[in-house]
């Protein structure tokens, strides 16, 4: 073969990167080492992999092509490593987790994982959906867990379990004492809601949809703990995941509203790359995700024991 491990290395880095200098510095290598080895790269395959656009590098049609088959080389090659020198094979991780599963669930099952597996290395990135998906399908994520749709073609979408938005107030809100909206209520009120981008706003938008031009949003806010602080303070009401919320229901600080006209269903998600590798740490993560809801029919029946 004419090109190294350490060549594509460098090649998956500038791709991501889309900058030789910061692909050298995540590399701990000069920035002419990453450089040369880009260029021998092109040279010994008599092929160009990248735009040039002064500083800029970007991915042309070939070099789009390469790096799914790259990513996946360098995983099953560090798979290799690790099994030479005795490791089990679970090496890092990176997930990527939407808000609600983020702040949830995910830190739960992060902390199960490493404790069964100590020598494991796992990053969590939260962040909305679309950035999400984004993150997968350029190969800065191993997997992801979504809660909204996706449909972006180099990605396989897998269902994981069931969840179901609400409709909420302040204890001291009128609609607290009716304990139901109609549609007609519902438009009448100022919102506090995700921004767009969300899952649970998507999910929101579609039930609403024929509503969305007369409805009052006063906020949208990235984070479901603030939606739900400024709900309590009575600036509107909201409409999160029954998981974020059960917790101050159960307090009496948030109430929900029966909402009987809307469909506020959706499904969590599992994402990752059709041409990404699959590692025996992707896998076993998988499975300690799918065992965690086995029998659970939506996500705020789970049971949240903390990780022994």
């Amino acid at each position: 073969m004419r090109f190294t491990l350490r060549q594509l290395q460098v090649f998956v880095a500038v791709a991501q990167q889309e900058s030789v200098s910061r692909a050298a510095s995540q590399l701990a290598l000069s920035q002419s080492a990453a450089s040369t080895s880009i260029t021998e790269l092109e040279r010994q395959s008599s092929c160009q992999l990248f735009d040039r656009a002064g500083k800029r590098l970007s991915l042309n049609a070939l070099g789009h092509q390469l790096l799914p088959k790259a990513v996946a080389l360098l995983d099953q090659a560090k798979e290799i490593e690790d099994l030479l020198n005795g490791k089990s094979g679970f090496g890092s991780l990176a997930v990527g987790a939407t808000l609600t599963i983020g702040n949830y669930l995910a830190t739960l099952l992060i902390g199960s994982f490493m404790q069964r597996h100590p020598e494991s290395q796992v990053k969590l990135h939260v962040h909305n959906t679309a950035h999400i998906v984004q993150q997968v399908a350029q190969h800065e994520l191993d997997l992801g867990l979504i809660e909204g749709d996706c449909y972006h073609s180099d990605i396989e979408v897998h269902p994981w379990v069931e969840d179901e938005l609400a409709v909420f107030c302040s204890p001291a809100h009128p609609l607290a004492a009716k304990g139901s909206a109609s549609l007609e209520d519902l438009v009448g009120e100022a919102w506090i809601l995700r921004e767009q981008g969300s899952g649970t706003r998507l999910t929101f938008d579609q039930a609403m949809r024929h509503h969305r031009s007369t409805l009052n949003v006063r906020l949208e806010l990235e984070h479901t703990e603030a939606i739900k602080r400024a709900v309590e303070s009575g600036l509107g009401i909201g409409c999160v995941s029954r998981l974020a919320l059960r917790d101050a229901v159960r307090r009496g600080s948030l109430v929900y509203i029966a909402t009987p006209e809307l469909d506020l269903a959706r499904q969590f998600f599992f994402i990752w790359h059709k041409q990404k590798y699959q590692t025996c740490a992707m896998r076993e993560f998988l499975e300690l995700c799918r065992t965690f809801t086995a029998g659970v029919k939506r996500s705020d029946e789970i049971v949240l024991r903390p990780f022994a």
